[in-house]
Parts: C-alpha cells; sequence; structure tokens
C-alpha cells in the first residue's frame, strides 16, 4: 500500500505518553515510495570529546608507540594492537584520524598568564581562541565548534545539542591564575561569552531526551511507581507496529530495547547511591 500511494510516517514522529515521549530510529516507512532510503531525513551527527590528564598516548612515550595514532600517514594505514582506537579496526575504510595536532590557543600570551595552560585548556578545545584571562562575568572566548554545527543541523533534532560530564562542574566563582572557572567548566559555548552547562546527572539527561512533553510531577510519578519509561507508551507502540513492516518493527523492538536497557542501568545506579553503598 504504502508503494502504491507514496505515503509515509513523519520523520519527526513521536510515542507519547503521561512525562514521557520518545522519538524514533528511521525507519523504512518514513521514506515516501520510489525514493531512495539512504540518507533520508538522517541527522548529521557530531559528537565532541574532551579527556584531559594523565593519558599515556598524549605523551613524548605514548607517541612513540603510536598509541593515539597510526604509524604510517597517508589512506593505506594500519592500527597495531596497542592503539587505542584499534577495535575501530572494522570501519577503517571510513576512518580519519588527525595528529599532531596542538592547542596553540591554550599557551600563554603574557607574562600574568603564565602557568595557566590548563585553565584555558577546555575552553580552547573546540573554540580554538584564546581566553580573556578574568575572574569575573567578563568572558570571552569563542563560539565552539559543537555550537556552529548545532545551528546549522540542529533544527533536524529535537535537541540541537547536549552537554554531557562525568566529573563536578559547578565550581562558579575563580580558579586559579586569574581565569573563571567558567573557563574550565565547559567546552561548549553558544558564544564567545556564554558558556553552555553540563549535565553530570544520567536521570537528568534520560529525563531531558525521554521525558519531555510532560510535567515535572508525571516523570516524578513515574519514577516512584518504578515503571518503565515504555509503559506510558505501550499503547502508541502496538498502534504504530501495527501500521508499519516487519523490518521496522524489528527496528521499533531492538531501539526500544536499548532504551529500557539504559533506564535499568540508571535505575540501578539510583537504587545503589540511595542505599548508601
Amino acid at each position: 500500500m504504502q508503494f502504491i500511494t507514496g505515503k509515509s510516517i513523519e520523520r519527526r514522529t513521536f510515542l507519547r505518553g503521561m512525562g514521557a515521549t520518545i522519538g524514533l530510529p528511521v525507519l523504512d516507512a518514513m521514506t515516501p515510495a520510489g525514493r531512495n532510503r539512504a540518507g533520508a531525513g538522517v541527522p548529521k551527527r557530531l559528537v565532541c570529546i574532551e579527556e584531559v590528564h594523565g593519558v599515556a598516548g598524549c605523551n613524548e612515550w605514548g607517541s612513540s608507540q603510536h598509541l593515539f595514532a597510526p604509524e604510517t600517514v597517508g589512506r593505506d594505514f594500519e592500527l597495531l594492537p596497542g592503539n587505542v582506537l584499534a577495535s575501530l579496526e572494522p570501519h577503517i575504510d571510513d576512518l580519519t584520524i588527525v595528529s599532531n595536532t596542538d592547542v596553540r590557543m591554550a599557551e600563554a600570551f603574557a607574562p600574568p598568564e603564565i602557568g595557566g595552560d590548563h585553565f584555558r585548556s577546555s575552553a580552547v578545545f573546540l573554540t580554538q581562541s584564546h581566553p580573556k584571562q578574568t575572574q569575573g562575568s567578563d568572558l570571552m572566548v569563542g563560539t565552539s565548534l559543537d555550537q556552529i554545527h548545532a545551528r546549522r543541523f540542529g533544527t533536524n533534532t529535537v535537541l540541537p545539542s547536549l552537554q554531557l560530564c562525568i566529573e563536578p562542574t559547578d565550581k562558579g566563582g575563580g580558579c586559579d591564575y586569574n581565569y573563571s572557572c567558567s573557563y574550565t567548566d565547559s567546552i561548549s559555548w553558544s558564544s564567545p561569552t556564554t558558556p553552555l552547562p553540563m549535565i553530570r546527572s544520567p536521570r537528568a539527561a534520560f529525563d531531558l531526551l525521554f521525558g519531555a512533553g510532560g510535567t515535572e510531577r508525571e516523570r516524578a510519578l513515574r519514577r516512584r511507581t518504578h515503571s518503565s519509561i515504555l509503559d506510558w507508551v505501550a499503547t502508541e507502540v502496538a498502534y504504530l507496529k501495527r501500521e508499519v513492516g516487519a523490518l521496522d518493527r524489528q527496528r521499533i523492538d531492538r531501539y526500544l530495547d536499548s532504551v529500557r536497557e539504559i533506564e535499568r542501568r540508571i535505575q540501578l545506579i539510583e537504587a545503589r547511591n540511595n542505599s548508601g553503598g
């Protein structure tokens, strides 16, 4: 029927329930009949990860052992067993490694800035701009690469960007060497003067991704009853699966299984934290 009529499901279709909104993966049913599914409506993703200090591949010895980069340059490079990227070997034809880079803008440009490299590096990572030395609110560095990408492609997703971290980043005020802690608290800057807050709580990130569309009271009720977010959209899931083909039903099942697994892990962490263990 879909092939005859050319009808399709909207790419931005959501499963909605009380306190829950779940987006869907790309399905065949989202591509009008007669059109190529490859690349159709698929958002362009960008992931930027900062890892600082204590990483062997970053020092002179690690460089000599090719822990972060291949031994040879060019298209036909090989990843040695000790290389942290070795697990990407099956995708090597789609992999580009840029090495021998330097964060020049994190270096000291004037005597008062000497020693503050670490307090500048996070702000420089994606902006490649030299931060203004200040502990006040008059911050100045640059718009970060991820936010430039979000402006260009973020309209195709529910959340233009999502900033996550695994360490506390709420120090506030001034840090060492007369630099504001804002320079170390975020790698994402929506403008040269506006750092974006990082989310550390797995629950906060999960609710931001899947809890939109309901009130905080509804989300709290769902958590108190220990029910899965999938329970609140079960009716819509059943209806959707009747409207799509067999392959799409499999994709939906795999996707929702992964959502449930993430939810289960968060619940285990919360239970352990609440028990004091």
